[in-house]
């Protein structure tokens, strides 16, 4: 636990420079949305719940279902609002930085978004290589994200996670706080949570 918290301590001191979205080829095709109403929508599963099961395409153009990892993986589900916003922009490279937790609680991120297919594809080449699949839950708009009840009335996402066992049950939900970055620090504590 002591090695999991320093690695923790690292990895926010690292979060809070703020360096993933800023190099100057990036920082200049960043969308700013000024502040938005931190939540707006109601949640539609509860924790001990089973994980609608869905099925989207990656960007590499896979078809990626939440339950193939039913048995093998625990899951987190990370919805984003936008693609080429500043928080969204920052948050998913940050995991890369915390790959090594996952695989040591057998776990998968799996990023989604109501983006289109090209919009991600174009989005993430410019933040560099994310470790994780990244879907589009473009068509129909928003049907994973609104089955989870985290789709807002504007038609993008709410920040959220959703952490799922490998038997399919939600152990964890954090509907974030739209202009914030989750903390990584929690996330690793509810990932330590599965074994």
């Amino acid at each position: 636990m002591g090695k999991i918290s320093f690695l923790t301590f690292i990895i926010i001191l690292l979060l809070t420079t703020g360096a993933f979205a800023l190099s100057d080829a990036y920082k200049n095709n960043i969308f700013t949305t000024g502040l938005l109403k931190p939540t707006d929508s109601v949640l539609k599963v509860k924790v001990g719940s089973k994980a609608p099961d869905f099925t989207l395409r990656s960007i590499t153009g896979d078809k990626v279902t939440l339950s193939q990892y039913r048995g093998k993986k625990n899951v987190v589900l990370s919805f984003v609002p936008a693609a080429w916003t500043p928080v969204c922009s920052d948050q998913w490279p940050g995991y890369n930085i915390i790959r090594d937790i996952f695989d040591e609680h057998d776990a998968i991120l799996l990023g989604i978004t109501v983006d289109n297919i090209p919009t991600l594809y174009a989005w993430t080449n410019q933040m560099g290589q994310l470790w994780f699949p990244v879907l589009s839950d473009f068509w129909p708009h928003g049907k994973v994200a609104k089955n989870y009840g985290v789709l807002r009335s504007d038609g993008v996402t709410e920040r959220a996670l959703f952490v799922i066992d490998k038997k399919g049950l939600i152990r964890y939900i954090d509907v974030h706080n739209i202009n914030q970055r989750p903390s990584l620090e929690v996330l690793v504590e509810e990932l330590a949570k599965l074994k």
